[in-house]
């Protein structure tokens, strides 16, 4: 009985770097990000993307959707753009004489809020609304989105005009905000030679059903994780508060604001998940160390003097990982 669990067990792993070769049959250079998407999709959590245009998010994000055979909704986020737009509508139905409800694209698996932030601040409160209670409110009815919901949002970098910064409380509710940096030149290279050949293809295969993505989900939530690496990971976050009591006298001249206690939370299921992907049922040091990075990105808030003095999130995330000690 024990070995047949086992060998399920290990199947569903196979199973991920499958999809990891399936993504890369089209998308090239990208296994970073395609990892961090797997960890959100796999621990009910949601990821915010900052990058340059043109760096495959959209194309990542749908090739991922076909592999997983998830229905997918990409949405341009525009100024113009309308909570009804996104969530749905009562429409009047004149045969019946009675108000029906059109619902709207946020209604899929996968979604792709791509540049949420040229959105006004109701759109993106009714994006962030379904992304927390997993609920869409339309008149007076209430509807429960579909198993499983992952939001995708994007953000560009570079062009800030017009546009509507997420609030911090509103960001915190994204598990992990990733950097998608320029691919190296192998990669590019390879990028350029598929996308120019005309008759390229960007057919995959389905690896992943839905039932064994719920199985995931349980094996990742199974993992162990002992009380001293518990009490590491509440220690990394009360760093970011108190630096001070962490012999981070210079830092806390930079910090503002620190984590809120979803990145306790957040933290502790994605060492989990990066701990499943490499085969083991129990977190290492390392597994908290690796997502740190991506957890804190959007949850640390400077000040001005950190930007008159050049100092980033990431020196501030890399110190506190070198002060705060393991208390195996």
């Amino acid at each position: 009985m024990e070995e047949a669990i086992n060998e399920q067990k290990q199947e569903l792993r196979d199973k991920i770097k499958q999809v990891f070769e399936e993504v890369g049959k089209v998308v090239v250079g990208q296994d970073y990000m395609l990892n961090r998407l797997l960890i959100g999709l796999f621990t009910q959590g949601h990821i915010l993307l900052e990058g340059v245009p043109g760096l495959a998010k959209t194309l990542t994000v749908n090739t991922l959707a076909r592999v997983l055979h998830l229905d997918f909704q990409r949405l341009q986020f525009t100024p113009d753009l309308l909570p009804a737009d996104l969530v749905g509508t009562m429409i009047y139905n004149q045969q019946k004489s009675e108000f029906e409800v059109k619902k709207g694209p946020v209604f899929a698996n996968m979604i792709l809020a791509d540049e949420v932030n040229r959105s006004p601040a109701k759109v993106q409160a009714a994006l962030l609304e379904a992304m927390q209670e997993k609920q869409v409110t339309i008149g007076e009815n209430t509807f429960l989105l579909d198993q499983p919901f992952f939001v995708l949002a994007t953000q560009n970098p570079v062009d800030q005009e017009g546009t509507y910064p997420l609030p911090e409380a509103q960001m915190d509710r994204f598990m992990m905000k990733v950097f998608v940096d320029y691919p190296d030149k192998e990669s590019e290279l390879e990028v350029m030679r598929r996308m120019a050949n005309m008759s390229f293809s960007n057919e995959v295969e389905t690896i992943l059903t839905k039932e064994e993505i719920f199985k995931i989900r349980d094996e990742i939530n199974a993992v162990q994780i002992s009380e001293s690496l518990e009490k590491y990971i509440v220690e990394l976050v009360f760093a970011t508060r108190q630096p001070k009591e962490y012999g981070l006298e210079h830092e806390s001249a930079y910090i503002q604001f620190g984590a809120s206690p979803r990145a306790s939370i957040n933290l502790n299921r994605a060492a989990k998940a990066i701990a499943y992907f490499e085969g083991r049922d129990y977190v290492l040091p390392e597994d908290i160390k690796e997502v740190a990075q991506d957890v804190f990105n959007h949850r640390i808030m400077l000040n001005f003097e950190a930007e008159a003095d050049g100092v980033t999130t990431n020196d501030i995330i890399k110190t506190i990982l070198n002060k705060v000690p393991i208390n195996v």
